[in-house]
């Protein structure tokens, strides 16, 4: 509990601060990057689990949809795309707390620019619109992320190709 609040404190005062963020790095690759994770461990990014999707309407966000078990995005106000593809997946829905109950208030958001002033809604916004989120980079994680939580995103730098894990298997995208 007191692990999760320590947490929970870091990533609010990380979003009071204007920066760009490297996680597992020292340092961003470069200028056009907001958000960075390091690629030296098997590790990937945990989406948000979400079991009411009707408020969202953002467009560009990224969740797990816990009540059909899907990796999704928001292509426009109202149409989801679903990443994961396979309807097997599978969740442990209490590894994000047994209180998932949403918080209005709660949101980090990194920019180099817009400071406290940015209204997008979000649990996590990344401001600026000249810059990125680099995903963790994992070469072929469904060999090596030795137990993938369901609603995982990372780049397989072998296949060179965005990689979700639905909770029982992992779907590869490429442009």
């Amino acid at each position: 509990m007191i692990k999760n609040i320590i947490i929970a404190g870091s990533f609010l005062m990380g979003g009071l601060v204007q920066a760009q963020i490297g996680i597992s790095r020292e340092s961003v690759s470069n200028g056009s990057v907001s958000l960075e994770f390091g690629d030296t461990e098997n590790k990937g990014l945990l989406l948000p689990y979400v079991t009411d999707k009707t408020g969202i309407t953002e467009t560009g966000t990224i969740l797990f949809d816990a009540l059909d078990n899907k990796v999704k995005y928001l292509k426009d106000t109202n149409t989801w795309f679903d990443l994961s593809v396979d309807t097997t997946g599978t969740a442990d829905l209490s590894i994000q707390g047994a209180d998932r109950e949403e918080q209005p208030g709660a949101k980090v958001c990194i920019s180099t620019t817009a400071g406290g002033t940015d209204t997008t809604k979000g649990i996590l916004v990344l401001a600026d619109v000249d810059k990125a989120m680099v995903l963790p980079k994992v070469a072929s994680p469904h060999l090596n992320i030795i137990n993938p939580s369901a609603g995982m995103l990372v780049y397989d730098t072998v296949k060179k190709q965005l990689a979700v894990y639905n909770g029982t298997i992992w779907t590869f995208w490429k442009p």
